[in-house]
C-alpha cells in the first residue's frame, strides 16, 4: 500500500502506527493492536474502531466485532466472532488458527497528521 499525502495529513498503513498480535478459541479470532509511540495512541482510538475493523473483514463476514480498551498499554484487543471458518477443528483453509489476520487489520489505512509523522514507524514518506 502507498502512502497518500494531502497538506495536513498522510494516509499510511496501520502497521506504520501500530504492531499486532492474534490469538484464536474455536470461530474467534483475537487481535491486538499495540501503538508503536503514546503519542499515536489517540489516532487508534479514533479511527480503529470496531466499525472500521468489520469492514476491513467484511469479506470474512464476522458476526460481531468488539473491541477493548487498554490505555495505560496503549493497546487494545478486538474480538471478532465467527470469522475462523468454524475453527481449527472444523475450517479447511490453510490458516485456521487466524494468525494473519493480525497482518489483514494492520494493512487498513489510517490518517495520520502532519505533526504526528515523525512518530511512525518505517521509511519516511
Amino acid at each position: 500500500m502507498t502512502a497518500a499525502t494531502t497538506e495536513r495529513t498522510v494516509t499510511v498503513p496501520l502497521y506504520r502506527l501500530a504492531h499486532g498480535r492474534t490469538g484464536d478459541k474455536g470461530d474467534r479470532s483475537n487481535i491486538s493492536v499495540i501503538a508503536w509511540h503514546p503519542d499515536l495512541w489517540p489516532l487508534l482510538v479514533a479511527q480503529v474502531t470496531p466499525e472500521a475493523v468489520a469492514a476491513q473483514f467484511a469479506h470474512r463476514r464476522p458476526a460481531a466485532v468488539q473491541r477493548y480498551l487498554l490505555p495505560s498499554l496503549q493497546a487494545m484487543n478486538f474480538v471478532l466472532d465467527a470469522v475462523l471458518d468454524g475453527g481449527v477443528n472444523d475450517a479447511l483453509n490453510l490458516d485456521t488458527h487466524g494468525k494473519a489476520l493480525a497482518f489483514l487489520l494492520l494493512d487498513m489505512p489510517v490518517a495520520v497528521p502532519a505533526e504526528l509523522q515523525h512518530r511512525l514507524a518505517g521509511p519516511a514518506v
